[in-house]
């Protein structure tokens, strides 16, 4: 297993901002990584939109496709 970081927040036309912040091998070094993002300028401010997620290695995660609202079926 991995351990994915990212930050995701709301903006305000009701997109979203993600970024990818790192991939760790423990949830433990994830935690430990979130705790020095939320001392950097931005990340500051925005200190409860930390996300970890656990992926499994060499497994498919996104199984059933996808569609863009507007695109004709």
């Amino acid at each position: 297993k991995v351990y994915l970081l990212m930050h995701a927040r709301e903006l305000e036309d009701d997109a979203e901002e993600i970024k990818t912040l790192g991939i760790y091998s423990s949830e433990a070094l994830a935690d430990d990584a979130i705790l020095r993002f939320r001392l950097l300028p931005g990340f500051s401010e925005y200190p409860d939109d930390f996300y970890v997620g656990e992926y499994e290695l060499d497994e498919d995660d996104w199984t059933e496709g996808f569609f863009t609202p507007g695109d004709d079926d």
